[in-house]
């Protein structure tokens, strides 16, 4: 099963791509994984991609699309994979089916995790990432054991640039104007679920599951 992950940023996609890919026994691609990988590792195009990403943009079509084609032509993905953060343009989209397409495949399932962005905003600013290790947390949702300090690690705990209210205010505004169109180029395709992302996350996992008929 080929399924794509939709919704604004901290909307949960990650969360819920990663269970959904655990309990279907598909990869789960996330683009802000290798996105962050890359920067961690100072790579040109980490450097090009924290530019974006810092300022609350997407990052560009050419640095992602070669990237996700190599990627789902991996062995692994034989089976099926989740795409989380791609695609987020009409381009992207269209670039994707045509990878798809010329395999004799296509996107299974586009999911639309929907909340508003008020509860977003919320949300996001509440995140803190591990300096060392990556290891991230929500001070309402998920703390560390000591205020400030990485449970796995014992490093400093940070509030992302990309996480601060303004930035994500300025990351939803992107999303609206750019990403949104891709609900209603999926509903076309017949291949858009929506589901409420407001509920607890075991609900929403559950909902997710229930329209992909599992």
């Amino acid at each position: 099963m080929k399924l794509i992950m939709l919704g604004a940023p901290g909307a949960g996609k990650g969360t819920q791509a990663a269970r959904v890919a655990a309990e279907l026994k598909v990869p789960h691609i996330s683009t802000g994984d290798i996105f962050r990988s890359n920067i961690k590792n100072g790579t040109e195009l980490g450097r090009k991609a924290k530019e974006y990403m810092d300022a609350g943009k997407l990052v560009p079509d050419e640095l992602t699309c070669d990237l996700v084609a190599d990627r789902i032509a991996q062995d692994d993905c034989k089976g099926g994979f989740i795409l989380d953060g791609f695609p987020r343009t009409i381009p992207q989209a269209e670039a994707l089916d045509k990878v798809l397409s010329s395999r004799g495949e296509k996107v299974d399932y586009a999911v639309n995790i929907d909340v508003p962005d008020a509860a977003i905003v919320a949300r996001m600013s509440g995140r803190r990432a591990c300096v060392s290790c990556g290891a991230t947390y929500h001070i309402e949702f998920n703390p560390p054991k000591k205020e400030g300090i990485c449970d796995v690690c014992g490093a400093e705990l940070i509030l992302r640039a990309d996480d601060k209210p303004e930035t994500v205010q300025t990351r939803l505004d992107v999303y609206h104007e750019q990403t949104q169109p891709l609900i209603d180029y999926y509903a076309k395709q017949g291949a858009l679920v929506t589901v409420d992302g407001t509920q607890p996350m075991d609900e929403v996992f559950a909902a997710i599951l229930a329209k992909l008929g599992k």
